[in-house]
């Protein structure tokens, strides 16, 4: 017996979303014996860019049953039943949590389409639902509302059973009952970390570091490594007794933290990596008196760097999408000295002393980073209104770290991204 199940959700903070709509079919391989369809007043906004996707509003919504008013049929329509949707690891974590809130432990096994299509339709171009069904030639009508969704993975769910010739869904990808969903004990360990931007360290019943990573939702990741499937996750899950976190609210920040506290700590589930150099940069090149041609070259010190690469192929991408930004179809476009140095001062780190600004960790701060000479120093954090213009006030406030090649890659890889405000440094 099957429940296909879709919620649509208020979005929001992880864990603190709501459902207003539900729809469930139950099915028993053949044919739908009995459904529940309706929506539900989450007792919460509901996100802008829902309202958008969804067409689902607040005044919607404003006498539309609660949760707990519709928890005792949610119950029975899916009693004994295996969850089936798309995504499934989703829709639990939220029906999951909704339950939790009234104090009831719901639990049920799970079946995902999503992980069905992929062992099921490999060749697919897409494993989206919407694209999917399209391609399969399902229709489908009311996408991003919850009937909508749930009839068009009820459908692709009928298709899949038909294609399972060696009876995979029944032997081999039916999930254990606690899959997706937490332990009590690192349900606790989720529940006290912060949905913010920095560093987390699991650790063993020893208190080592087994495991540490840089992300931009500390609550989230974690909860991943608790859910997930694969062999890390399993000894995550096996051997993490304690999760223990840094927030850096610069991104940057945790990118370059996690380089040098995993060359510092070693955690034995970490992947190794070995970092040889960047091989690629987007050099100008002075080509007459004021103006400079930008070329894609293998690295090898030149001066005048813009930014620095690990493959041709992203240096390539990289300068294309610069003679779009001034205006130039050409693969080595030729810009006068002052764009030159403009573009220079907004990207490249290379032989500078400068400071770089980002977010702070909490309101009123900032993070401050020092590249003296071209090589990164360190970072630490000063409040918004703290003047610093000269590289001993800046040594005196950061952590130093020792910059390399692979610092250098990294800020400059995020300054392609994301652009900081630079402040040159007196000496």
């Amino acid at each position: 017996m099957y429940a296909i199940l879709d919620i649509e959700s208020t979005g929001g903070k992880y864990n603190e979303e709501g459902i207003m709509e539900i729809a469930i079919h139950r099915f028993d391989g053949n044919k739908v014996i009995d459904k529940f369809i309706s929506l539900i007043n989450p007792e919460r906004d509901i996100q802008p860019f829902v309202v958008k996707l969804t067409g689902i509003n607040n005044k919607m919504l404003r006498f539309a049953p609660k949760f707990h008013e519709v928890a005792k049929r949610i119950v029975e329509i899916t009693d004994g039943a295996i969850l089936v949707a798309h995504n499934a690891q989703f829709d639990y974590r939220i029906i999951r949590t909704e339950f939790r809130r009234l104090g009831y432990n719901y639990e049920r096994k799970t079946l995902c389409t999503v992980d069905l299509s992929k062992k099921l339709l490999p060749d697919a171009e897409s494993h989206s639902l919407g694209k999917l069904v399209r391609s399969l030639g399902i229709p489908v009508s009311d996408r991003h509302r919850a009937n909508g969704d749930a009839l068009a993975t009820l459908k692709l769910f009928k298709l899949l059973l038909a294609k399972d010739l060696n009876k995979m869904i029944l032997t081999e990808v039916v999930r254990a009952e606690t899959l997706g969903e937490l332990t009590e004990r690192q349900l606790r360990m989720v529940e006290s970390l912060p949905s913010t931007t920095g560093v987390y360290y699991m650790h063993n019943k020893e208190g080592e570091i087994i495991f540490l990573g840089k992300t931009k939702n500390i609550k989230k990741r974690v909860n991943q490594h608790f859910t997930n499937q694969g062999a890390l996750a399993r000894n995550l899950q096996k051997e993490t007794r304690k999760v223990s976190f840094e927030q850096t609210g610069s991104e940057l920040a945790a990118l370059l933290k996690e380089k040098f506290e995993l060359r510092s700590n070693k955690p034995k589930l970490n992947k190794k990596k070995i970092f040889r150099g960047f091989s690629y940069g987007v050099y100008a090149k002075e080509i007459n008196e004021g103006h400079f041609q930008f070329l894609v070259e293998k690295a090898n010190g030149q001066p005048k760097r813009l930014s620095s690469f690990l493959t041709l192929k992203a240096s390539k991408n990289f300068l294309k999408k610069l003679t779009a930004t001034v205006e130039q179809e050409s693969d080595a476009p030729v810009l006068p000295n002052k764009t030159t140095t403009e573009l220079l001062n907004a990207y490249s780190t290379q032989n500078r002393n400068i400071m770089l600004l980002d977010k702070g960790r909490e309101l009123g701060e900032k993070s401050v980073f020092l590249i003296k000479n071209g090589v990164f120093q360190g970072f630490g954090y000063a409040e918004l209104n703290y003047q610093i213009n000269n590289i001993p006030i800046l040594e005196s406030i950061i952590t130093p770290m020792q910059g390399d090649d692979e610092t250098t890659y990294i800020i400059e890889s995020y300054l392609r991204i994301k652009r900081l405000r630079m402040v040159e440094l007196d000496q």
